[in-house]
């Protein structure tokens, strides 16, 4: 399946196509993922016209930095060539994975950056952006950090990740912003109460992660699913107990309409977010060539006046059980407060 539909990062940012890959599950995230198939996938991405490729410095350490750069070095040049490659900085992370908060420093930003260039073995990151707010840093530091790498050429655009209306227009008073990336999917809106009223009122675009909840979406959770202490889900109040009885429920009444347009669960939760508006750009976080043409194929999905009507009386907003983080980090989450 090819897809040549793109859409812009914004006013100033660059034009990528309609469905990004989020690479972050190829790092362990949600358990073991096998790095032969991580590579294919990738490649079967960029053959199919995805352009959009998200990482994080500290997925797996630099691991998927490093699979990135494998990936693109081995794709065929064309392919290579087209590849945009965002890149969130900042997690602050021990040996054994533990988190110690975001460092959005000036120094510590370019130094993140030094580092991201040379696991990806790139001269440049089309989109860099922290990955949470630094309470102890003004943004206009960061940002202002990140606009200093612009002028130098190893960054091409600046976007934000999980960041609160204020911060945005502060962080937009200071340079171009291009995007902000936050969760977005039929069970996590809260972005629509004051953040996209602002993103648009700036010209700044949304890339949106999760779009599945983090495959709770996808159609494929089971009831007393269990997962390994590294796998994400384990600790997110969406797949505990009742909370993940109660979101199956909302999963099944999906379920009845995906079947009545002869598509997948995971699909009709993908097309919602696209016909959220042209400005969004929703990044798949697929991790085997199977579940990518599925996602893929979210893009030949129509939803019409009814279809939308329909998706909304079976998951109404704010019908999720549970938060999308543990309180820890909820607490870390400048777009919740």
């Amino acid at each position: 399946m090819t897809t040549t539909r793109t859409r812009t990062l914004g006013t100033t940012g660059p034009r990528v196509s309609a469905l990004g890959l989020g690479c972050m599950g190829m790092s362990g995230m949600y358990g073991e993922a096998d790095r032969a198939e991580s590579v294919a996938t990738i490649h079967a991405a960029l053959e199919a016209g995805v352009t959009l490729l998200d990482t994080g410095d500290f997925y797996g350490m630099g691991h998927n930095e490093l699979l990135i750069n494998e990936a693109l070095r081995t794709a065929p040049a064309a392919l290579r060539e087209n590849a945009l490659v965002s890149v969130k900085f900042g997690a602050l992370r021990g040996p054994g994975g533990d988190w110690y908060g975001f460092d959005g420093r000036p120094a510590a930003v370019k130094t993140f950056a030094a580092y991201s260039l040379q696991r990806l073995g790139v001269d440049h990151i089309d989109v860099y952006r922290p990955a949470r707010l630094d309470p102890d840093v003004p943004i206009e530091e960061t940002v202002g950090a990140i606009a200093e790498l612009v002028e130098k050429g190893y960054v091409r655009h600046i976007g934000l990740s999980e960041v609160g209306a204020d911060t945005i227009r502060r962080a937009a008073a200071t340079a171009p912003i291009a995007d902000l990336q936050i969760e977005y999917a039929l069970i996590s809106r809260g972005p629509e109460r004051e953040i996209l009223p602002t993103l648009r009122e700036l010209g700044i675009a949304v890339t949106a992660y999760a779009v599945l909840s983090r495959g709770l979406l996808s159609g494929h959770v089971t009831p007393g699913q269990e997962y390994a202490a590294t796998d994400f889900r384990a600790h997110s109040p969406r797949f505990q107990g009742e909370n993940l009885q109660h979101n199956l429920t909302l999963v099944e009444s999906l379920r009845k309409i995906a079947e009545q347009k002869s598509v997948s669960v995971a699909q009709i939760a993908i097309a919602w977010v696209l016909s959220r508006g042209e400005d969004i750009v929703p990044l798949v976080g697929a991790r085997t060539r199977a579940r990518l043409d599925e996602a893929l194929g979210a893009l030949d999905v129509t939803l019409d006046a009814a279809d939308l009507a329909a998706i909304e009386a079976a998951v109404p907003a704010d019908a999720a059980a549970g938060e999308r983080y543990a309180p820890a980090q909820m607490a870390m989450l400048d777009s919740e407060r």
